[in-house]
């Protein structure tokens, strides 16, 4: 072609040229000189151009017969357009956009060049002498170039692409350094001519993009396996070290070391476990979403280390559990056994002092041997004070069998023997006392004798009231222990009607003091000479007097006492209350949420970006009722530290309630990543939302709402679906969808077997290819090519884990790219 207004008016040069720049055939020509049939070829050369989705505005057969110069040229640039430039495809974006953002990355890290357009931006040729060192660094020394000096920017640019690229020299730099606007599609058309010629470097950096695609892939998978295993090995250590602190059931001997447990536990539910709960349900969903990933990217499988499948994690949580289950309430019955000894330890403290006072000088009164030299009357009054003192110890026997009762429950054995020894000293008193008497029994006085029975019958009457004044203080100041407001009520009606007993007592306390004026009176009377006091007992009207009006004081404490402790059951009641109210209420809240997130896993309403959204909503409305469980917490611990230990008004117990809400949490986390890995998948399989839900709506209806399919549902499911299978075919899909065989189904697994054939991902040998273009076509690869080609991390992630090329043509250096890309897929070991 020589002069473009006149060689394209037959229409024969311009079918030549579509057929050489389309690669196609075009119609057969007409051969003929008339105007009609150069009309007709032209027009079979515009319909080609229209064909191939160009829209050719206002250009005409007739024009470019007629030599019309300006639809000419428009053609032409129409051609150039739509075969030189519009084939230029960067990022799905269209052929100018693509065009320009091509310059714009391959010259960004030139300084002084700034490409925004296909005009002024193109001045100074920077921009042409930029794309040239970028791709051929050995043509022009940039370093040398001038932002000042257009024209020898431009010529130079111009030369060495016309010298050693084979780009002819389309403009000349005049024309552009002396238009303030150069020709924005001269521009265009010479810088295509530039992209063609570096197509090469361009099929390289395709090459290096599916490869940095790969390897990110790959290096955010194993990414993820550490931090999988990190959290894995964490997560096991920390129940390693807490299920032997759970299991050490050695008691402590004090009320403040066994609550000092308790407040450690309370801190480990509170405060410690709940976020290892969420460690482990994050580390569960890590590990769904890795495998997914694996799967999605025709990855293998993720194996953890040995002892840390997940499998493994949820044994050791079993383990845990069990460690815990029970240890609380072993703390409280601890508690309570401690408790309970406190309190028979105050008792055996007050009975023991009681029993002290009383026994103090009795064992050296027996053991005397007055008897050997006493008179008849002497041996008499010896063996009625004895008499006095064995009603006076009879009076005792209650409280010593008390005494050692307790002494036994508290394991104290040193004071039964004592209790046991003055029983047996006053016996073998008596019978000397006996003996003694047969001897002596002659002389007999008798006014003596009547005092001595007033003096016998003091003792004999003062002595059980003694003791039963004894046996109210005791009882007045007793310690108790009740757990509730029936108990309380209880000891509130003993007391009443203890006190309905003191007037019949205050009648008894008047007779006794009437025998001891009664003597007063005789001896007053018959100026007897009374040596001593009353021979058979030490209790006198002044100590009983004493101790009756200590009791009438004890009366009205005892009063204030049970009246404090029915309030604290009151308030113990109340607090009762408020737990049960409060965990009626969460209980079946959990129950419902539980049973709600699990409808809409199962049905379909809307889109899964739709089900995410609604089950965020549920995960956030989840969240913000954390404060309630919170408040129940705060009232269980209010009523451990009253020492409540059952509660009639609910079923829930605090352990219920924390296991439900820790399910909550873990259900609701595990069925949103369920969800998230299911928009992966459909992401990159290219799954339509009707696809998926045609999938869930053939799994929901084989599912017996357990979220699985065992193998004979997911077999009707298949053939529901038109799969005609035999035994050995089914079993080859089972082992893809139930690789542990476990013998269900889950819907993921479901999906991306439905999934799997249709994928259009990456391969190995895909991979292969675009390492093959950047050696240039050499079967290995080396380390400078890498770190030319590559970013930077990913050029060092290749070198560290290729091994060293061994085949015939191997140089120093040459690097097995091949076996490296086979192992980024499972197919071989790296």
């Amino acid at each position: 072609i020589e002069n473009i207004e006149e060689d394209f008016r037959d229409g024969l040069k311009l079918m030549l040229l579509l057929e050489v720049i389309s690669g196609e055939r075009l119609a057969k020509p007409e051969r003929g000189k008339m105007r009609v049939h150069k009309i007709s070829n032209v027009n079979k050369a515009l319909n080609f151009i229209a064909s191939k989705g160009v829209k050719l505005v206002s250009i005409g057969a007739e024009e470019i017969v007629d030599g019309n110069a300006k639809m000419t040229l428009g053609m032409i640039w129409t051609i150039i357009l739509r075969f030189a430039i519009q084939d230029i495809s960067v990022e799905e974006t269209s052929a100018k956009e693509g065009l320009l953002l091509w310059c714009q990355r391959k010259t960004a890290p030139y300084k002084n060049v700034n490409i925004q357009n296909f005009h002024i931006s193109w001045k100074d040729g920077l921009g042409f002498c930029a794309l040239i060192h970028r791709h051929r660094p050995e043509l022009i020394d940039y370093g040398k170039l001038r932002k000042d000096d257009p024209m020898t920017n431009l010529n130079t640019a111009f030369d060495v692409a016309e010298k050693y690229l084979d780009i002819p020299k389309m403009l000349d730099a005049e024309d552009i350094v002396g238009t303030a606007r150069p020709d924005e599609k001269a521009i265009m058309t010479y810088v295509s001519s530039f992209y063609h010629a570096f197509s090469g470097a361009q099929k390289a950096e395709t090459a290096a993009n599916r490869i940095c695609k790969v390897l990110a892939v790959n290096q955010e998978n194993e990414q993820l396996m550490e931090d999988y295993e990190k959290l894995a090995s964490d997560l096991l250590e920390w129940i390693r070290r807490t299920i032997p602190w759970l299991e050490n059931r050695v008691p402590e001997n004090t009320m403040q070391a066994m609550q000092q447990k308790l407040e450690d536990f309370r801190d480990y539910r509170r405060l410690h476990k709940p976020p290892k709960v969420q460690e482990k349900c994050q580390l569960e969903i890590n590990f769904n979403t890795l495998q997914t990933k694996l799967r999605l990217s025709n990855r293998p499988a993720f194996m953890p280390s040995e002892g840390k499948m997940v499998s493994d994690i949820s044994n050791a949580w079993g383990s845990l559990e069990g460690a815990e289950k029970g240890y609380e309430e072993w703390l409280l019955n601890e508690i309570r056994r401690l408790e309970r000894l406190d309190h028979l330890a105050e008792k055996f403290r007050q009975k023991a002092a009681i029993h002290e006072a009383w026994t103090d000088g009795k064992e050296e009164m027996l053991q005397q041997k007055d008897y050997e030299t006493a008179s008849l009357s002497d041996i008499k009054a010896l063996l009625k004070k004895h008499e006095a003192f064995e009603s006076d110890l009879a009076a005792h026997q209650d409280r010593v069998e008390q005494i050692a009762a307790i002494a036994q429950e508290l394991n104290i054995s040193s004071l039964v023997t004592h209790c046991d020894t003055v029983i047996l000293c006053c016996k073998c008193s008596a019978l000397i006392c006996v003996f003694w008497l047969c001897l002596f029994l002659q002389r007999t006085e008798k006014l003596l004798e009547t005092i001595d029975q007033l003096y016998l019958e003091f003792a004999k009457r003062a002595a059980p009231f003694n003791n039963w004044m004894e046996g109210a203080m005791e009882d007045l100041q007793d310690t108790f222990i009740v757990h509730t407001i029936e108990e309380i009520q209880g000891l509130s009606t003993a007391h009443e009607q203890f006190k309905a007993t003191l007037p019949e007592a205050d009648k008894e306390r008047q007779a006794i003091l009437g025998i001891h004026n009664e003597i007063a009176k005789i001896v007053q009377t018959y100026h007897v000479n009374m040596a001593g006091t009353n021979p058979y007992t030490t209790i006198n009207p002044q100590e009983i007097n004493a101790k009756w009006d200590k009791v009438r004081q004890l009366v009205p404490q005892r009063d204030q006492a049970l009246i404090e402790e029915h309030a604290r059951q009151q308030n113990n009641e109340r607090l009762r209350r408020q737990f049960a109210n409060q965990a009626n209420v969460i209980g079946p809240w959990i129950q419902t949420k539980m049973e709600e997130i699990g409808r809409i896993s199962i049905e379909m309403h809307g889109t899964l970006e739709d089900q995410l959204t609604h089950l965020r909503q549920y995960e956030k409305s989840i969240v913000n009722y954390k404060p309630k469980i919170d408040q129940l917490e705060g009232d269980h611990q209010l009523i451990q530290e009253a020492l409540i230990f059952d509660n009639k008004h609910t079923n829930y117990t605090m352990e219920h309630i924390r296991v439900g809400w820790e399910q909550l949490l873990t259900t609701i986390a595990r069925t949103i990543n369920e969800i998230e890995n299911q928009v992966l998948t459909r992401d990159a399989k290219g799954i339509s939302q009707e696809q998926m839900n045609e999938f869930r709506a053939s799994f929901n209806h084989f599912d017996r709402r357990t979220g699985m399919m065992d193998a004979e549902d997911f077999r009707a499911c298949l053939i529901s679906m038109g799969y005609n299978m035999g035994e050995a075919e089914f079993a080859r899909i089972m082992s893809i969808v139930d690789p542990n065989r476990l013998g269900v189904i889950t819907f993921q697994a479901f999906i991306d077997f439905m999934s799997r054939e249709t994928a259009d991902t990456d391969t190995a040998d895909q991979v292969m290819a675009s390492f093959k273009v950047l050696a240039g076509d050499k079967n290995y690869i080396l380390a400078d090519e890498l770190r030319r080609e590559l970013p930077p991390d990913q050029a060092e992630y290749c070198i560290a884990r290729m091994t060293p090329y061994t085949g015939p043509d191997a140089i120093p250096g040459a690097l097995d790219y091949m076996s490296f890309s086979t192992a980024l897929y499972g197919e071989s070991d790296l």
